[in-house]
């Protein structure tokens, strides 16, 4: 099949969306390619498609594995084998996965990056006939990325041992300090990058400084019809944002990752069908989220940066109808930012204190731990060693991308079984065991591949099919294993920590000083950024966006909620930045009187001077002095 039925027999498509072709073309003719589309822009089907054309295995490099799991479960939806291998996992389930990419016809083996250094993996990736090697989320690859991650400097390693497989690159949010630091540590073979305007011209944003937020969101869902999402911080306020919007008449749920995975699922479904008509939510929701009618996003509270901002804005209106993304703040908004920033780079000397006290409270000897998972209760950690807790978060945050730990909010709530033995063998043990031979009928009724591969179960549904209770299904599912029949991998529905090597003695972790330095520097810079963003009143929501992006020859969008006030003064975007650009330069160098203002501006009427001044008046950037002269404010 060519690119173009690929696309109409799995995604019921027509035609590809606008740059897809190009980048998909560039990969089937081996080259190395980096695709920089916004959020919604339909990244993963330039890798899939292409991946789909040629013989052999895609690989995928993802640090998410919530989407890792999503874009998986997609996959099979369509009737395409995809399978996943990442942190938290047993090596038996591993074993199980790579098999099946050696000797089976799997298209997809999606990888965290950390799995790439693992024995198991560079044993065997030389067996599989690797097609394609796909790296998402590619900004993690820069040490100038928002969300720099040491381990994906192993993928390059990796390439040596697929000589000839090209690789694409694909992310939302590279900045142009970011896009040839991508090239270079993916080792491109040749610069080869595919940039689509992250512009979205059916979205309107909307900043609003508001001393009661809660009333103007409600004005915001009541004037906006349709689905939306609203994010917040914290749990607690995505109840209690839930709660005001429900005591209002508006049905909304909330969500976040404390929720186990059934809840979870339930409230998504529920919004993905228009029961509940706004989410709530922490940055938890979002992921492999594709609902097109999302009408609007609204933010409660200020993000870190513009490049999270903007992929959770870009939710929005990716039918292309109208849509809007509103931010509303206030000074103390903007004091809990810097604070923020402020715990979210603990001391070098806390962060180890935390890994110690982490091997200390898991009871683990230096050397053992690796790739074992524990149940992990922060707030029970930090109260048994009196530690702050969002520092003690952020320390553990920053252990995860150094690659030694790995923490996992939202826990799998699917326990996961898988046949040891053969068809002939557990029919041969059904006749020597006839006590378990209802029970073996029924797993094998129940789920399909279970020869193969590890596949989810839901122990109530055989417990109701065999007349039983819950416990003893999962005992018997337990004798079973004992039998070497089966591998039984029972739910977890707590949060999961993964310890990815050996615990080492705290003073033997090395975390360069330099390295830290530069990630905070860079962060600081992402801080203030936002700040611009927020507090402009004198540029184009859209424009300041896009140029973050790189995208400097950008023209206001008239709709955002500057453009707006500048419209009222029906002055044409050239004729404003005429007299705009004659009076900064005084302004800036010396106080000026109203009149030797107007006086000194040239080929101008009076009046659309005037005009320009009050506006600039009314938006802070022109303020008085004692001697009620004109000075440049900001």
């Amino acid at each position: 099949m060519d690119i173009q039925q690929i696309l109409v027999k799995y995604w019921g498509h027509q035609s590809f969306r606008p740059l897809q072709e190009d980048i998909i073309n560039s990969v089937l003719e081996g080259m190395d390619t980096l695709a920089l589309l916004p959020t919604g822009g339909g990244k993963s089907i330039c890798f899939q498609v292409p991946a789909l054309v040629m013989d052999g295995l895609c690989i995928v490099v993802t640090p998410l594995i919530a989407l890792m799991k999503d874009q998986v479960e997609g996959l099979k939806r369509r009737g395409i084998r995809a399978l996943a291998i990442h942190s938290g996992m047993n090596s038996y389930e591993i074993e199980v996965v790579i098999n099946n990419c050696v000797y089976d016809d799997v298209k997809f083996l999606y990888l965290s990056p950390e799995r790439l250094e693992t024995d198991m993996i560079i044993h065997n990736i030389d067996k599989m006939k690797v097609n394609l090697l796909a790296v998402d989320e590619a900004h993690c690859i820069s040490q100038w990325g928002y969300d720099f991650r040491p381990s994906y400097l192993s993928i390059a390693k990796i390439r040596k041992k697929l000589p000839g497989v090209a690789i694409i690159a694909l992310t939302a949010t590279a900045t142009p300090e970011v896009i040839p630091d991508i090239q270079e540590k993916l080792e491109f073979r040749k610069s080869n990058v595919f940039q689509l305007s992250f512009e979205r011209k059916n979205l309107t944003y909307v900043v609003l400084k508001e001393e009661d937020k809660f009333k103007r969101l409600l004005k915001v869902v009541t004037n906006l019809k349709g689905s939306g999402i609203v994010y917040v911080r914290s749990r607690r306020k995505a109840v209690e944002i839930r709660n005001f919007l429900n005591s209002n008449h508006i049905i909304t749920d909330f969500y976040h990752a404390g929720l186990d995975q059934k809840t979870r699922d339930i409230k998504q479904e529920l919004w993905m069908k228009g029961e509940s008509r706004i989410m709530v939510a922490t940055n938890a929701f979002g992921m492999g989220i594709d609902k097109p009618d999302v009408r609007f996003v609204a933010h409660m509270d200020i993000p870190d940066n513009l490049e999270a901002y903007f992929q959770e804005a870009g939710r929005a209106g990716r039918d292309e109808k109208n849509a809007y993304a509103v931010l509303l703040f206030d000074d103390g908004d903007l004091k809990d930012l810097k604070n923020y920033f402020e715990t979210a780079f603990p001391p070098i000397k806390m962060i180890k204190n935390v890994y110690q006290a982490l091997g200390n409270y898991l009871q683990l000897a230096v050397g053992s731990g690796k790739d074992v998972s524990f149940d992990f209760d922060i707030i029970k950690f930090c109260d048994n060693y009196n530690f702050n807790r969002m520092i003690t978060y952020n320390s553990l945050r920053f252990l995860e991308k150094e690659g030694f730990i790995l923490l996992q909010e939202l826990s799998d709530a699917d326990s996961k079984i898988h046949l040891r033995v053969n068809k002939e063998d557990i029919y041969k043990f059904q006749v020597e065991n006839p006590k378990y031979d209802k029970f073996v009928k029924v797993l094998l009724r129940s789920y399909s591949g279970l020869f193969t591969d590890f596949v989810k179960i839901n122990e109530s549904q055989i417990a109701s099919r065999l007349g039983i209770n819950e416990s003893r299904v999962s005992g018997t599912l337990q004798m079973l294993e004992k039998f070497n029949v089966l591998v039984y991998i029972k739910r977890k529905p707590q949060p999961q920590l993964t310890f990815l090597t050996e615990r080492i003695d705290a003073k033997d972790i090395y975390i360069s000083n330099e390295h830290y330095r530069i990630r905070k520097e860079s962060a600081e810079r992402r801080l203030d950024a936002v700040i611009n963003y927020i507090t402009s009143k004198t540029k184009c929501r859209n424009s300041l966006l896009l140029e973050y992006f790189g995208e400097t020859e950008t023209k206001r969008c008239g709709k955002c909620d500057v453009c707006i006030e500048r419209n009222k003064i029906e002055l044409s975007e050239l004729a404003f930045d005429n007299i705009l650009n004659q009076i900064k330069p005084h302004l800036v160098k010396n106080p000026c009187a109203v009149n030797e203002l107007v006086d000194m501006i040239e080929g101008v009427s009076e009046d659309n001077i005037i005009k320009v001044i009050q506006w600039l008046l009314d938006n802070d950037k022109l303020i008085y002095n004692k001697e009620k002269k004109l000075l440049w404010g900001s």
